[in-house]
C-alpha cells in the first residue's frame, strides 16, 4: 500500500512538473490600443520544438505588428548561438523585432558575449543597448528604447546583497531625456524599478527576469532570481503613474504551476 501511495504521489508530481513546463501558453492583455505587440522574454536554453518551431508558429499565429524580446534570450553558459540565430531570423520574417539585454547576456564570458552580439547583428533584429529606434504603426509614432543597466542591480560579486538601485536620473544618464514627441516604449529586463521607469517618461515598459516567481501559488510568485521570497511585479500588468509595466513570466528555467508564456498586448 505504501508503495502504491508513493507511486501515485510521484506520478502527480511528475504531471505537475510536465504541465508546468512543456505547454506554451499565450496570455492576452487588451490595453485599449490599436497596435499588437508580442512579448517574449527569458528564453534561456529552452527549445519549443525543433529550432523553436512551436514558439515561432505561436507568435506567427498572433499576427503581431512588432515583437519585443526583453532580455535573457540565452543563458550565461551558452557557447553555441546557432539556435537563437535561426529563431531570430524566423521572427524577423513575421514582424519587426526589438530586443534588449538581460542579466544573462551581460554575464556571458567576454569572448562569448562578443560572439552573441555579433550573431544578433547578423539578423534584422534591432538590438537596443541604451539606444532607441522608431517605428510608425497605424499612424502612431512609437519610440522604443532598450535599457542596459549596470550589472550591479542584479548581483555584486557572488552576493545578492546591497544591490544597486535604478533611479530616473540614472536612466537619463544611460538613455538621455525621454522624448516629448510620440509614445515612449521601454524595454528593461528588470521589473523592480517601475517607479523610476515611469518618472523617466516611459508609457509602456516591457520586462521579464523574475520567471513569474518560478513557483506560483494562488497567483503569487514565490522566488526571485535574487533569492528573495514573494517578489513584486513577477507577472502581469502593473500601473505606475501614467505608465504600464508589462511583465512576462518568460519561457525558460524550471517552473511549477507557472507555464511558459508569450504575451500579446493591444497597446
Amino acid at each position: 500500500m505504501i508503495t502504491i501511495i508513493f507511486t501515485v504521489i510521484a506520478l502527480i508530481c511528475s504531471a505537475a512538473v510536465f504541465f508546468s513546463n512543456y505547454p506554451l501558453t499565450v496570455r492576452r492583455e487588451n490595453l485599449g490600443g490599436t497596435v499588437r505587440a508580442v512579448h517574449v522574454s527569458d528564453l534561456h536554453k529552452r527549445r519549443f520544438g525543433r529550432d523553436n518551431s512551436r514558439l515561432i508558429a505561436s507568435i506567427k499565429a498572433e499576427k503581431p505588428d512588432f515583437i519585443v524580446i526583453s532580455g535573457d534570450a540565452v543563458t550565461r553558459d551558452e557557447t553555441d548561438f546557432s539556435c537563437i540565430k535561426s529563431t531570430l531570423d524566423a521572427l524577423c520574417r513575421i514582424a519587426p523585432v526589438f530586443m534588449c539585454s538581460g542579466n544573462h547576456e551581460q554575464s556571458l564570458p567576454q569572448e562569448y558575449r562578443g560572439k552573441f552580439y555579433e550573431t544578433v547583428a547578423e539578423t534584422q533584429v534591432k538590438m537596443l543597448r541604451n539606444t532607441s529606434a522608431e517605428i510608425v504603426l497605424n499612424d502612431r509614432k512609437l519610440r522604443i528604447f532598450g535599457l542596459e543597466e549596470d550589472y550591479g542591480v542584479y548581483k555584486k560579486g557572488e552576493s545578492y546583497r546591497n544591490l544597486d538601485v535604478l533611479t530616473a536620473d540614472v536612466i537619463t544618464e544611460l538613455l538621455g531625456e525621454s522624448p516629448d514627441d510620440g509614445e515612449v516604449l521601454l524595454m528593461a529586463h528588470n521589473p523592480f524599478f517601475g517607479e523610476a521607469y515611469s518618472q523617466w517618461g516611459a508609457s509602456y515598459t516591457f520586462s521579464g527576469h523574475v520567471h513569474g516567481g518560478a513557483v506560483r501559488l494562488f497567483g503569487i510568485g514565490i522566488l526571485s532570481p535574487e533569492r528573495k521570497l514573494f517578489p513584486k511585479c513577477s507577472k502581469g500588468v502593473y500601473v505606475y503613474g501614467g505608465m504600464k509595466l508589462l511583465v512576462s513570466a518568460g519561457l525558460g528555467k524550471i517552473r511549477l504551476f507557472n507555464p511558459p508564456e508569450i504575451v500579446v498586448y493591444e497597446i
